[in-house]
């Protein structure tokens, strides 16, 4: 059995995401490398737990969270196909079961706009881990922030949690925000999609989707 253990250490995974945050760097975007990786991973899973899925099920969301962003070592564009034909080939050269390989490269397929759809429990869960993943230390060079509204944004983001209520069926994504450093309009140009996706998502669970800035019920 391939366990995340083994995919966080391996190497190749571990090469592949240090080339992609490579290239995302060279191209101006904000951090993809390991820690935004773990997040997401970390994230997924505990979503997923909190809903009362099998610690397997779990276990490959974290999978799909630690490797989703493989792609962009190829390049940004279409990452998310990319990154899924990768950890098909590598997850099956480990050992997977052709079942559970397709699980995980089917939510990372899944995982990027436009082409976002939350097709499965894990596609969801890796769609909610990875658009709630707002925080200032994504921010590379501080000099942007007056010039890039993503950096400006996610710099301005103090915490960022994204919590599930199991029971009352609400997933509810909370941020503190520097509303000095960037205001509340900079937010939803940018990622007015992102929560749109993170709204489909809670569906797919039958859950509502409740997005709270600064203790202001937005969603």
């Amino acid at each position: 059995m391939v366990t995340y253990n083994e995919i966080r250490k391996d190497k190749d995974v571990k090469a592949y995401i240090a080339a992609g945050n490579d290239v995302l760097e060279a191209i101006g975007y904000t951090e993809h490398g390991l820690a935004h990786c773990t997040l997401v991973a970390e994230t997924a899973a505990k979503t997923l737990a909190d809903l009362g899925y099998d610690e397997r099920t779990c276990e490959l969301a974290k999978i799909a969270g630690f490797m989703h962003d493989i792609g962009n070592m190829i390049n940004r564009n279409n990452h998310a196909m990319s990154g899924a034909i990768l950890t098909l080939e590598i997850l099956k050269n480990r050992g997977m079961p052709a079942d559970e390989a397709a699980a995980v490269a089917t939510a990372i397929g899944h995982h990027d706009e436009p082409t976002a759809a939350a097709v499965s429990p894990i596609a969801a869960a890796l769609i909610l881990a990875d658009k709630s993943d707002v925080r200032s230390t994504r921010v590379r060079d501080k000099k942007t922030i007056a010039l890039d509204i993503h950096d400006r944004v996610n710099y301005a983001v103090h915490k960022s949690t994204l919590a599930i209520d199991a029971e009352k069926k609400v997933i509810t994504l909370t941020l503190k925000i520097n509303t000095d450093i960037s205001p509340v309009m900079d937010y939803f140009e940018i990622f007015l999609q992102r929560m749109k996706l993170c709204r489909e998502a809670a569906g797919f669970f039958g859950c509502g989707f409740c997005f709270v800035m600064n203790e202001t019920r937005l969603l």
